[in-house]
């Protein structure tokens, strides 16, 4: 295909186009998106693959693959309860702390342990709701590595697991993640419907405590995301209105339930996100100057990187290429795994080092983690 007939479809011009091909512009989702679609590929065969190491990485992801095939037949035993609520910690922490690595290799015996448990337990919701949230683990590690094959079964398999008894916020969460496939592939408006539909089927279970308000509001949350990537700047405020609103009924700092962060701090978070995708990064880059200096209360590492990546993002926009780069790094101290993969982190990385070139030896480091540079 020529460089014109792709720039037309993806609705640019050829001048953008080019640009971004020689690293002086920035890929932003939405126009990742139509070039997947133009070219009828994935996103994720746009933004390459993100292995540092290939081999040992695709290797445990090939371990993952092969316990999530067999959900039904695991062939693990039933550990004893302590450790197995051990795991289910460590799995949650690793996946807030961003050692994604560390991870992966816990997650296929993890899995095996959950899904033996909750078989042999006679129908507990508690012990499948476990399952549910191994799985959300294992759809954090696929997304980030992309690999949306993997993450659209992960999905499934989350949702066979909330779906196995009576637990409305199992499969809240599951829509959760099923949403973020397809904001992962660009298509926003089918994941705006994934979100809309778990809503109302939320809204209408018995339940008014916080892990309603956790639940809902992050479904909130993640309609900010597709609506500000699908520009619907009246969706988008729409969600952000209601997760304000819902984000108030928590006294204190965000809360993180079953892999979920909500709360005010995570709320102003995804608003400052949805400004950059609505074309006001100078607001967004205004808000995340304090909020980079004192992070809310509550927010783990994954939810800080990501803030970082956005100041980043926001930054660039406005030019303040200085700031960019300080936001980067400061995402590379506080989320490291989450900064070399992330696919934005990386776009900016790519634009400030081609900017710079081996000008900055900090800029120098960081592509090198990221493995844009040698």
């Amino acid at each position: 295909m020529s460089q014109t007939k792709l720039a037309r479809l993806m609705k640019i011009s050829l001048s953008y186009l080019s640009k971004i091909e020689t690293g002086l512009r920035p890929a932003t989702p939405p126009l990742v998106a139509a070039a997947a679609s133009a070219l009828r590929v994935t996103t994720a065969r746009i933004y390459g693959d993100p292995f540092a190491d290939p081999s040992t990485q695709h290797e445990l992801m090939n371990d993952l693959r092969a316990v999530v095939r067999r959900h039904t037949l695991p062939r693990e035993d039933v550990p004893p309860p302590d450790e197995l609520a051990a795991s289910l910690k460590r799995a949650a922490q690793l996946r807030a702390e961003t050692d994604y690595l560390s991870l992966l290799k816990l997650l296929p015996t993890l899995l095996g342990q959950a899904t033996a448990t909750a078989m042999a337990s006679g129908g507990d919701a508690t012990a499948w709701g476990q399952v549910a949230d191994v799985y959300s683990c294992a759809y954090a590690v696929a997304h980030r590595f992309r690999q949306p094959d993997l993450a659209d079964m992960i999905v499934a398999r989350q949702t066979w697991a909330a779906q196995q008894t009576w637990n409305p916020s199992a499969e809240a969460a599951a829509a959760w993640n099923e949403a973020g496939t397809y904001q992962s592939a660009g298509e926003y408006a089918d994941g705006l419907a994934i979100v809309e539909r778990a809503i109302v089927r939320y809204e209408s279970a018995p339940g008014d405590g916080l892990e309603h308000v956790v639940h809902l509001g992050s479904l909130h949350l993640r309609g900010v995301v597709l609506a500000s990537r699908h520009e619907d700047a009246k969706a988008t405020a729409d969600h952000v209105r209601r997760a304000k609103a819902l984000a108030e009924r928590i006294k204190g700092p965000d809360l993180l339930q079953h892999n979920l962060t909500f709360g005010p701090g995570n709320t102003a978070l995804y608003e400052l996100a949805a400004q950059i995708e609505l074309n006001a990064p100078d607001k967004a880059a205004e808000v995340a100057g304090p909020l980079l200096k004192e992070p809310p209360a509550g927010l783990k590492p994954s939810r800080v990187g990501r803030l970082a990546i956005d100041a980043a993002r926001a930054r660039l926009a406005t030019k303040d290429l200085t700031g960019a780069e300080d936001a980067l790094k400061y995402a590379f101290r506080v989320a490291p795994q989450m900064a070399e993969i992330h696919p934005m982190a990386r776009e900016v990385l790519r634009v400030l080092w081609t900017m710079h070139q081996r000008s900055r030896p900090d800029l120098l480091l960081m592509a090198k983690r990221a493995g844009l540079a040698d």
